[in-house]
């Protein structure tokens, strides 16, 4: 069953003749290739996955009938959070697309003194990007990308609980293995870790000052510097490996 999508939730609970919206029709049936009676396995998004039977065909949509949940084993054991400064052109659709299938739980893009892009209209466009990606390497949790804040505004927008993680900074910091060991929380009670990266040029030092005022534990990817883009996707990689192994 690698045939794979994504539905809402409330779609899911109406378990008979779900009409899919007409991207997903085409995708299933010129795409893959999909006929009447074939199996599929669908995900909330949320967590929940279930197999599926292509029940009907008509010309611009599929219909499904839901026949048993199941059990997919594919999401990360920790809580992961991107908090991206926002690159310029189409480079944040690499980075949504590559944190997703490295399993983070939430990107949070951040707008901060060296960003170019100050304001943008493109989360809906990074939103699908993440559902695509989800779908693509078998997750049955979708990232959820928050509004673009600013840098100053993040301790105090999405601080419901206290806020741990790492800055990631090019003008130095303890070794990633070194700051890891002094995260305060044990990383699988599934408490957010948040991984700050910079946009092209880096966090200013006022910025890191700010984020280690507020907890944060400056560190480094190494002695070269890094593009945006393989800042972010090098950090979730390796902050994922050093805490599962």
């Amino acid at each position: 069953m690698h045939m794979r999508i994504y539905i809402p939730p409330e779609d899911i609970e109406k378990q008979q003749g779900i009409k899919l919206n007409a991207d997903k029709s085409h995708y299933l049936t010129s795409v893959l290739r999909c006929k009447r009676g074939d199996r599929i396995s669908v995900v909330d998004g949320k967590g929940k996955a279930c197999e599926a039977e292509i029940v009907e065909i008509s010309k611009k949509h599929v219909f499904i009938n839901i026949l048993s949940e199941t059990a997919l084993d594919t999401e990360s054991a920790l809580n992961l959070i991107l908090c991206q400064g926002i690159p310029k052109g189409e480079k944040m659709d690499m980075v949504v697309q590559k944190a997703t299938e490295l399993g983070v739980k939430e990107i949070i893009p951040l707008i901060t003194e060296r960003c170019v892009v100050k304001e943008t209209r493109k989360v809906k466009r990074w939103q699908k990007i993440a559902e695509e990606a989800a779908e693509q390497c078998g997750r049955t949790i979708i990232p959820t990308v928050h509004e673009p804040v600013e840098f100053g505004l993040l301790f105090t927008v999405h601080c419901s609980q206290q806020m741990n993680g790492f800055i990631f900074w090019e003008e130095g910091g303890l070794s990633l293995k070194d700051a890891i060991s002094k995260l305060a929380i044990h990383p699988f009670t599934h408490s957010p870790i948040h991984l700050l990266v910079g946009p092209e040029g880096g966090f200013t030092s006022e910025e890191v000052k700010l984020a280690e005022d507020h907890g944060f534990i400056r560190t480094t990817l190494g002695k070269r510097t890094l593009r945006a883009e393989t800042a972010a996707i090098v950090s979730v990689a390796l902050v994922q490996f050093l805490l599962e192994s």
